[in-house]
């Protein structure tokens, strides 16, 4: 039997390739990683660069060479942690979340099953009509939803007082998280829905059927199928919503011109924006903002890792 000639089998065709083909697909991944190091992990070191880092003045802080940047070590990190402000605005946070995320996972939940039951009608339009809110900006919505919690402009108020029941002020006090949390909620509960209903269209369709033969309810199957199917669906909206919410800036900022209920340090992103362009500190700013992603990094570690336990534990039973 007369063999082939020496590198035209598949390995000598891979020996003959030429340099281009090999570099071809580094060069469709150079996009994508330019962008990825100029703006985002460029930001993230320089940041940390200005967080190690303070003004010192010298004299009366007038002419050239007054002001320098020097090594400040740990110490814009211990200013940030030490700060009350940062640790009010922390638990107005909290108590922020405990508000938006039980309520938004819930009626986002609740929207998908309904969706995805035999006896809904106009699924494509109800769909649509959830997921819209969230194509609105969130300034947008915080200034819709700002305008109409304004007493002197609110039809909601006007209905109110023209019924002679009680005109509660939104933009104050404690119904101040519930005005922002609606904002979120409505925001929020479309994008999670879909997620939950792509889930939940994935699912077997002979599951159903057997459930059915079974002589199960449609309230039963949501019980004791759907939502144990979904659950993985849950816990990432989960994830999603709590980096959300530790992340809140749009809402309190928008809505803060219109009340005085809303202080410059409502929220930590707040604090880090008031630190950084109102009182010219962006070197504790710095460290203030790697802070928060330091702590929205352990908490979303610690969360999945909990989820994977309690998975895992299940599937073993």
């Amino acid at each position: 039997m007369t063999q082939p000639p020496k590198g035209t089998g598949p390995a000598g065709r891979r020996a003959r390739r030429p340099y281009g083909v090999k570099a071809a697909p580094y060069g469709f991944l150079l996009p994508a990683a330019a962008l990825f190091a100029l703006f985002f992990a460029l930001p993230i070191g320089y940041a940390l660069w200005l967080s190690f880092h303070k003004v010192e003045i010298k004299g009366l802080g007038l002419g050239k060479g007054a002001k320098s940047e020097v090594w400040a070590g740990l110490e814009n990190y211990t200013s940030a942690l030490t700060d009350s402000e940062l640790a009010a605005s922390a638990l107005r946070v909290l108590g922020y979340g405990a508000v938006v995320v039980p309520v938004m996972l819930g009626l986002a939940l609740f929207f998908a099953l309904l969706l995805d039951s035999e006896r809904v009608r106009a699924r494509s339009f109800a769909r649509l009509a959830i997921f819209l809110p969230y194509a609105v900006p969130g300034v947008i919505a915080a200034v819709l939803w700002g305008f109409l919690y304004l007493p002197d402009v609110s039809p909601f108020h006007y209905v109110l007082g023209q019924l002679g029941l009680p005109q509660p002020d939104l933009m104050d006090g404690g119904p101040l998280y519930l005005a922002m949390s609606n904002i979120a909620v409505w925001g929020g509960t479309g994008f999670n829905m879909i997620v939950i209903y792509t889930a939940l269209r994935s699912l077997p369709a002979e599951v159903y059927e057997a459930a059915k033969l079974d002589g199960c309810s449609e309230l039963q199957i949501a019980l004791r199928i759907k939502i144990p199917m979904v659950v993985p669906s849950l816990v990432l909206t989960f994830f999603f919503s709590i980096i959300a919410t530790l992340q809140v800036f749009n809402e309190p900022m928008t809505l803060k011109p219109l009340t005085n209920g809303i202080p410059s340090t409502w929220s930590p992103l707040m604090k880090v924006y008031n630190d950084a362009f109102t009182g010219g500190n962006i070197h504790a700013a710095s460290a203030t903002a790697v802070v928060l992603a330091l702590a929205t990094f352990v908490l979303s570690f610690a969360l999945l890792r909990i989820s994977n336990r309690r998975t895992t534990q299940g599937a073993s039973r």
